[in-house]
């Protein structure tokens, strides 16, 4: 038995894992899959959203799903969670075995994900459906153009359920520069979880990131931005192949 704490990309909620997260309980594992602190929030709340905050988020859920376990530990993360497992890595590297990035954002120390984005270049698919709230201090998605941006290849009705609750998110912890050394989130093993067919962060921008951040294993997965909706088998046996030996 090991322990899973899953951590959801921009807009999203911790709901988005949970075809994935029935596979790894009918398996026997322990899986959270939390909200992260401020989704959805007022405009109050969600300026106080730190990268820092969500990564001791993460972290706690993990120390609590090992108690519940008794083993190892991993922490996967989709999309901008990336930004949520490397940090939580680096302030508690204690917590958890093994990392796991989901089409996610695999930053090398220094990068924000708003720099990244500069080096992608447009995609105007996926900027076309995000829009400004609260004076900047969060953004939206606009739903009904969503799903072919997020979810081209997912099943039809499972895709209409998690666009209809996709929420605010914060925007500051886009613009904080990651910060991550080689002796602690480094001294983790990990793997990234590409996918071949994503229209929100494509393949040869994840494939970039594996250029900055080298030594993670790789599993390609023929799938959209929504491979828990896609392809939840494969994912789910791509987290368990993650867990330590």
């Amino acid at each position: 038995m090991a322990g899973f704490v899953l951590i959801h990309g921009s807009w999203h909620g911790g709901w988005c894992f949970d075809p994935v997260a029935a596979i790894l309980r009918a398996r026997g594992h322990v899986v959270a899959a939390p909200t992260l602190p401020g989704m959805g929030g007022s405009a109050d709340e969600m300026a106080a959203v730190t990268l820092a905050g969500w990564a001791d988020f993460a972290a706690q859920h993990c120390r609590e799903v090992r108690a519940a376990c008794g083993g190892p530990v991993v922490l996967a993360g989709h999309s901008r969670g990336g930004l949520v497992v490397s940090t939580a890595a680096e302030r508690h590297p204690d917590a958890m075995d093994a990392l796991v990035y989901i089409c996610a954002m695999m930053l090398p120390d220094g990068m924000s994900r708003a720099e990244f984005k500069e080096l992608e270049g447009p995609n105007p698919a996926f900027d076309g459906i995000i829009r400004k709230v609260h004076g900047g201090i969060a953004t939206e998605i606009d739903r009904e153009n969503a799903a072919p941006v997020f979810a081209q290849v997912s099943p039809p009705d499972l895709v209409a359920a998690a666009m209809e609750r996709l929420v605010a998110e914060p925007h500051g912890p886009r613009s904080e520069k990651l910060q991550v050394t080689a002796e602690r989130w480094g001294s983790l093993p990990r793997t990234y979880v590409e996918c071949t067919l994503d229209r929100t962060i494509p393949i040869d921008s994840q494939r970039k990131m594996q250029q900055f951040s080298p030594g993670a294993k790789v599993v390609t997965l023929e799938a959209d931005h929504s491979p828990y909706l896609s392809k939840p088998e494969e994912l789910a046996d791509a987290l368990e192949g993650a867990i330590p030996g």
